[in-house]
């Protein structure tokens, strides 16, 4: 099995992606296809002393930037990094790609290249938030600004099917966010979506709150990509202030210095649990594929574990899985797919 790995992509492609990518593969024992300017990525793999590990490299002349047209970037850019790497995908050549780069563009290449799942309209991703009782899905992340009803009924499917598989969870709870808990709250999107799940054979606990999170309340939380996208954002910043203001506080004066040399392993447990690094990327559910969406800033350990969620993702049958469970809705009267 080998993960392609746009190794353009980001803020930092391709230094950070190519060592990520090389971490991986001593790491996890994964075999990866580096994707990109071939004479930049051989640069880079002779830096870091890999050449002995015969890493494969398929070149591409051309680079999706950041604040690129997705469209454009589609039907102009036929030799992106982007591109060669889902049509590696598309011709199981790779069981799923990387992309720290720009995400409109990697959703529009991957649904046009790869192709979606049989009754979902759009795919979302499903970005992995700390909570106090392990892990909570937030889907979408920000792939879809303005989701219709049914696309967040999809979203809470492969959601659900994402928590119980990749995550261990046992009949995940879902959840709807809204601005209030009663089932009335919110806007004509969330009410609708409402009672699509309502009738669903999910674990549907009805709407939550921006508080519940990351209290544990429920596993998969599900919402549109603009609120989804900013609720992400927040618990990165939130998390480095934390941290920021927890440091400040330890080394303000010598009693507190003492009381930090006898908590630090307390700390780096705190740290690892809000860290985002750790998840890698964010799986982009839907596609009838498999590719992990990463920051563009990623540091190489969040390209690292990138390269591991996505083996995890390409071993689990998870496709087969949503797949089985929309036909099993769409069977008792849900909503099919291809219904924009």
């Amino acid at each position: 099995m080998k993960i392609a790995v746009d190794a353009m992509g980001g803020d930092h492609g391709p230094a950070v992606v190519v060592e990520g990518a090389i971490a991986a593969v001593r790491e996890f024992g994964v075999s990866v296809i580096l994707v990109g300017d071939r004479q930049a990525i051989e640069a880079e793999v002779g830096r870091l002393g890999a050449r002995s590990l015969g890493l494969e490299i398929r070149h591409a002349s051309e680079v999706v930037g950041m604040a690129e047209s997705p469209s454009l970037a589609l039907r102009r850019k036929r030799d992106s990094s982007l591109r060669v790497a889902a049509e590696l995908v598309r011709d199981d050549k790779a069981a799923a790609f990387i992309s720290a780069g720009n995400t409109g563009a990697a959703m529009a290449i991957s649904m046009f290249v790869i192709g979606v799942l049989r009754g979902i309209d759009r795919p979302a991703i499903a970005a992995v938030l700390p909570s106090l009782r392990g892990f909570t899905v937030l889907i979408d992340a920000g792939a879809n600004i303005t989701p219709k009803p049914w696309h967040l009924f999809q979203f809470a499917i492969m959601g659900h099917v994402y928590a119980r598989d990749i995550l261990g969870l046992e009949g995940p709870r879902v959840g709807l966010l809204s601005v209030g808990e009663e089932e009335g709250k919110g806007n004509d999107l969330t009410r609708e979506a409402y009672e699509l799940l309502k009738e669903s054979r999910l674990n549907f606990i009805g709407n939550i709150e921006g508080r519940d999170i990351y209290n544990g309340q429920c596993d998969v939380i599900v919402t549109d990509g603009f609120t989804g996208n900013v609720a992400l954002k927040i618990s990165e910043s939130l998390a480095e202030m934390v941290g920021a203001m927890i440091k400040e506080e330890l080394t303000r004066d010598l009693r507190s210095k003492v009381g930090a040399a006898l908590s630090v392993p307390a700390f780096a447990r705190f740290r690892k649990r809000v860290d985002y690094t750790e998840m890698g990327g964010a799986p982009l559910l839907g596609i009838d594929g498999a590719a992990i969406i990463c920051h563009g800033a990623s540091p190489v350990k969040a390209i690292k574990n990138a390269v591991r969620v996505a083996a995890e993702w390409a071993t689990a049958g998870l496709n087969e899985h949503i797949k089985a469970a929309l036909e099993a809705e769409i069977a008792r009267g849900g909503r099919e797919g291809g219904r924009e």
